[in-house]
């Protein structure tokens, strides 16, 4: 059997190009004692991934050169020598970038297609919606009553970051994406109170328009002009949930930071960065809570899905450049 994958081949400077990486073939590894085979259906492509491809000192090791990527899939078990996993199920784990993944059984974890569809616990029931939850939830201290705006707000994490805040009792919600489409789409699906076209004018007058009594909650996907308009915006010990920084991901100087970082001490702002890895203990709680909302239809999501091992780098880079609506999906 032979097997299709992605390897890194130099670190990218500035935006990746199509010379950095390489699809190579490679023979399909059979399972060891303790490992499973699996049979990838589903990938996922993340903005982190551009961090990983750096050989900068990060949260997360970088990948090697000359060697397969990782990332986010699930798959079929096609073969097995470890107890509690048998061919046929299906599996979650991190050996994505291929069509074949072999590893260790105690990385895999097992789910339910007729529970929801598989693809769905790359997204809204996996590692993005575990984000939303844990970083609105618990390290933005979100409370009833709570105005909220969200950068990125059409993507993965951020169209659920809004919708768990209508759940669960926000004031307002006001979100910002890279398209008139977009907007729509938050305020007429995702029930969002207020959207703006970031790319139609300064942030801070827009975020001034769509929240004039300011906010409580800043959950901040891109950084940059966004998190500066937010830290004006946040009242009286507002919090900002730092979660990504796209519009810096592929900076080649150094980005300035926001001009405004007073405020931080005069509102008394508590600014934290949010890690899913940190708050793994709050899946089964996101699961029961998340999931009837899921089922039922009270919360929505999108999908944006590639097709083919072969266009895996050009989702990946679609990310990058804010293609997707909602989470970006490598169909295989």
């Amino acid at each position: 059997m032979i097997n299709r994958e992605w390897h890194l081949l130099s670190r990218p400077v500035g935006w990746p190009k199509d010379e950095d990486f390489a699809l190579v073939e490679a023979e399909v590894r059979q399972p060891a004692e303790g490992q499973v085979l699996v049979r990838n259906k589903y990938l996922s492509v993340d903005p982190y991934m551009r961090g990983r491809m750096s050989d900068a000192k990060s949260y997360v090791a970088p990948y090697e050169l000359g060697k397969v990527m990782q990332g986010g899939a699930v798959g079929e078990v096609v073969a097995s020598e470890a107890e509690g996993i048998a061919v046929g199920d299906h599996v979650l784990h991190i050996g994505g970038w291929r069509e074949y993944a072999t590893f260790d059984a105690a990385q895999a974890v097992k789910v339910d297609p007729d529970a929801a569809p598989l693809s769905t616990y790359l997204g809204v029931l996996g590692m993005t919606g575990l984000t939303a939850y844990a970083g609105l939830l618990r390290v933005g201290a979100f409370k009833e009553g709570d105005a909220v705006f969200v950068s990125g707000a059409a993507g993965a994490v951020g169209s659920q970051v809004g919708q768990i805040a209508k759940q669960k009792g926000a004031s307002r919600v006001i979100g910002s994406a890279g398209s008139d489409d977009k907007v729509k789409l938050l305020v007429e699906e995702y029930g969002f109170d207020a959207a703006f076209n970031y790319k139609n004018g300064p942030v801070r007058e827009q975020l001034k328009e769509a929240a004039p009594d300011g906010i409580d909650v800043y959950f901040d996907n891109v950084g940059g002009e966004h998190l500066e308009a937010a830290i004006g915006a946040l009242n009286l010990r507002g919090r900002a949930v730092i979660c990504g920084m796209i519009s810096q991901y592929n900076a080649t100087e150094s980005t300035p930071g926001p001009r405004n970082m007073v405020k931080i001490l005069q509102n008394r702002l508590r600014v934290e960065g949010v890690l899913v890895g940190d708050h793994y203990d709050l899946q089964p709680e996101f699961v029961r809570e998340v999931g009837p909302w899921v089922a039922s239809g009270a919360l929505k999501y999108r999908e944006t899905v590639v097709e083919g091992i072969e266009n895996n780098l050009e989702a990946f880079l679609g990310v990058l450049r804010g293609d997707n609506t909602g989470k970006m999906i490598v169909k295989l």
